[in-house]
């Protein structure tokens, strides 16, 4: 019997790639770095360290900077979010039924909490993990074995909702069910409130 619904965030429960992309284009060219949406699409999924190792900038004072530009930069594209409302429905729905419900992701808290704000999601989740919470990214389990352990249950009593391919390789490392998320998933949200 599933017990508990953990889903991540990107790409999954909002589709933030457009406002997290502008923000980070944004912070990259103030530092001379030109970040193509094409190279942002491969790295998207990755936790923050992950993603400067593939732009290849190594320079710390770069990194740091990026992360803390791109953190004051997120908000003024929250317009662009994408709330998956047909997710979100079914989460609201199991929780007020007395499930448990979480949030794990391994992204930044300040702008993953910034973001549930601004869409006023966090009434929804019983617990919400990030990245500052895990030694290990994705495709690691750990964001989602720790989650379970907060919320007293066990793979099998998990379903897991994922959109990536290193997101679904830790829910299928966790133990958890997984179902996919696809963009079709979005569209619920996109006619009714549009």
């Amino acid at each position: 019997m599933i017990r508990a619904i953990i889903t991540d965030f990107d790409g999954t429960l909002v589709d933030t790639f457009e406002a997290n992309f502008r923000a980070y284009q944004k912070a990259f060219s103030e530092c001379g770095i030109v970040l193509t949406v094409e190279k942002y699409r491969e790295c998207f999924g990755l936790r923050y360290d992950g993603f400067m190792s593939s732009m290849g900038i190594v320079d710390e004072d770069v990194v740091n900077k990026i992360k803390e530009l791109k953190k004051n930069y997120y908000p003024m594209f929250f317009e662009c979010l994408i709330p998956n409302y047909t997710l979100i429905d079914m989460i609201n729905t199991f929780h007020q039924m007395g499930g448990k419900t979480a949030i794990a992701s391994t992204a930044r808290k300040e702008n993953l909490m910034s973001a549930v704000g601004a869409l006023d999601l966090q009434k929804y989740f019983d617990v919400i993990l990030t990245g500052v919470d895990v030694e290990h990214g994705k495709p690691e389990p750990e964001i989602y074995n720790k989650t379970m352990t907060v919320m007293g249950v066990t793979s099998k009593e998990t379903l897991i909702f994922e959109d990536s391919d290193i997101g679904i390789g830790a829910a299928i490392a966790s133990g958890a069910k997984y179902i996919r998320v696809t963009p079709e998933w979005f569209e619920y949200g996109r006619n009714e409130n549009s």
